[in-house]
């Protein structure tokens, strides 16, 4: 599958993950749409990108903010051919210190601004008859371990989300779906961690092995340039060194 000049909208653009899929996908020619909160971090991206881009202020826990984001990228380009939700929270904390408010965000942010910019794209892509949904869960939605609870959840709900999405999708309308499930990655996602015991307990160490951003773009890559006939349903992608 050539992916050169189709158009690719990449959340959470502005760092980590989505950072790097959005480079790889532009030097592979795609034209893409940087979307995410941090508009200073995506017009800095935007200035190391070869190919035609465009930036997208967009807060995927808000509707209409999702609405009218893509509304500015059909007005660019007039089509989506690739959708990569990579947007998303990691505050990991136990459930008896009762975080309520970061395990609202994280479904907020992990599952409903999921689905609110795969309620966008499916018209058209319906339509055409074509398309590619790639959803960055994570390793966590199969693995579970006190402290992740609520964030497992919510990939658990994204790789449910994604098989069964393929089964109503791809049959009528050719819309390819896959689910992409990474281990620890270097990112800065512990970052927004509050709980002080999950913190003193897990010990996160720099020493441990951890995948850069830049395998996860390879695996987009991957499944995104298989033959229109291939769908790469899920792929689990963890650091050598880790069981």
């Amino acid at each position: 599958m050539q992916v050169k000049d189709k158009v690719a909208v990449i959340t959470g653009a502005s760092s980590g993950i989505g950072r790097a899929i959005a480079k790889k996908l532009s030097a592979a020619g795609c034209k893409v749409a940087l979307a995410s909160r941090n508009m200073e971090k995506l017009m800095e991206l935007q200035d190391e990108l070869e190919n035609e881009s465009m930036v997208v202020d967009m807060d995927v826990s808000n509707s209409e903010s999702v609405r009218e984001g893509f509304g500015d990228i059909w007005k660019k380009f007039g089509e989506i051919e690739i959708l990569v939700n990579s947007a998303g929270v990691m505050p990991l904390t136990y459930m008896k210190n009762r975080h309520l408010d970061e395990w609202l965000e994280t479904i907020e942010v992990n599952v409903k601004g999921t689905l609110r910019c795969i309620s966008e794209v499916l018209p058209a892509m319906k339509t055409q008859k074509n398309g590619h949904i790639i959803n960055i869960a994570s390793v966590d939605g199969k693995e579970l371990y006190e402290g992740g609870a609520i964030y497992g959840a919510s990939k658990a709900a994204v790789i449910a989300l994604s098989r069964a999405m393929r089964m109503e999708l791809s049959p009528e309308f050719n819309i390819r779906v896959t689910a992409i499930e990474p281990g620890t990655v270097r990112t800065h996602l512990r970052d927004s961690i509050t709980d002080k015991e999950v913190l003193d307990d897990k010990n996160y160490s720099e020493d441990e092995p951890m995948l850069s951003p830049e395998n996860i773009a390879d695996a987009v890559m991957y499944v995104i340039s298989q033959p229109a006939s291939v769908n790469v349903n899920e792929l689990m992608i963890k650091p050598t060194g880790k069981s």
